[in-house]
């Protein structure tokens, strides 16, 4: 009976001690072999307070890690999550999960439509940008619409780039960040190309010959034909300008 009670007890001993600490964390492969790299992002972009650029996030990284394969290895392991990695432009930023908005939803406002004209305004600046406003005009073959690229600045979707080159330096325009965030692009490479536009029915099939749709570029710096913008450029009449006070001019 000795025996068999000594037995026993090596038994039970060598259970518990396969029995992780109930004070600890219990340790898992999985948890020791993931790189330390998508901790401190992780840390990095939760406490961000907007979206943070790729540039920033290297900064902060111990040398040598390849700040592009970390972060799309951090963005799979949420995609199947309640929150997830998104890249927008050149930044990421965590977000809920599209399928999961309607928890976060109290109540709805309606959206102000855009007009066709604002709509066809819109798309023309974005494949084609930078544009003037005679450009635009020249492209859509009507005259804008009075306030037509007013509403689409109020919207955030577009924004002043610079002056071009040419008599009576009109204003460029091209979209912005906001933009590709409402319509879920990574990057402007995303719009849809001439078949998708075709396949959709937003194209008619019998267009001219030699018919084709831009490749927009994500590129923000100036091109060769614009000048930077110049003080006052940003003051479209959006907001009421100051009065001056009592006495001045």
């Amino acid at each position: 009976m000795a025996g068999v009670a000594e037995k026993r007890m090596v038994i039970v001993e060598n259970e518990q001690s396969e029995r992780p600490d109930e004070m600890g964390e219990e340790f898992t492969p999985a948890t020791q072999q993931r790189p330390e790299e998508l901790r401190l992002l992780e840390a990095l972009l939760f406490a961000a307070s907007e979206q943070v650029d790729e540039k920033a996030l290297a900064e902060r990284m111990p040398e040598g890690v390849d700040i592009k394969a970390a972060l799309r290895t951090l963005q799979a392991e949420y995609a199947p999550r309640g929150v997830n990695l998104m890249h927008i432009g050149r930044k990421w930023t965590f977000r809920t999960a599209n399928d999961l908005a309607w928890l976060l939803t109290n109540e709805a406002v309606e959206p102000k439509r855009l007009s066709r004209a604002a709509i066809e305004t819109l798309a023309i600046i974005a494949y084609h940008q930078p544009v003037t406003r005679a450009e635009i005009e020249d492209i859509r073959g009507i005259s804008a619409a009075k306030g037509t690229i007013d509403v689409l600045l109020e919207t955030g979707w577009i924004r002043p780039r610079g002056r071009r080159k040419a008599p009576g330096r009109p204003l460029t325009y091209g979209t912005t960040e906001q933009f590709l965030s409402h319509f879920g692009l990574e990057a402007l490479s995303d719009l849809p190309g001439l078949d998708e536009l075709k396949g959709s029915g937003l194209l008619d099939g019998r267009l001219p010959a030699g018919f084709a749709v831009p490749t927009p570029s994500d590129d923000p710096a100036l091109r060769e034909d614009e000048d930077p913008l110049e003080p006052g450029d940003l003051d479209l009449g959006l907001v009421p300008r100051a009065e001056p006070p009592a006495g001045e001019e």
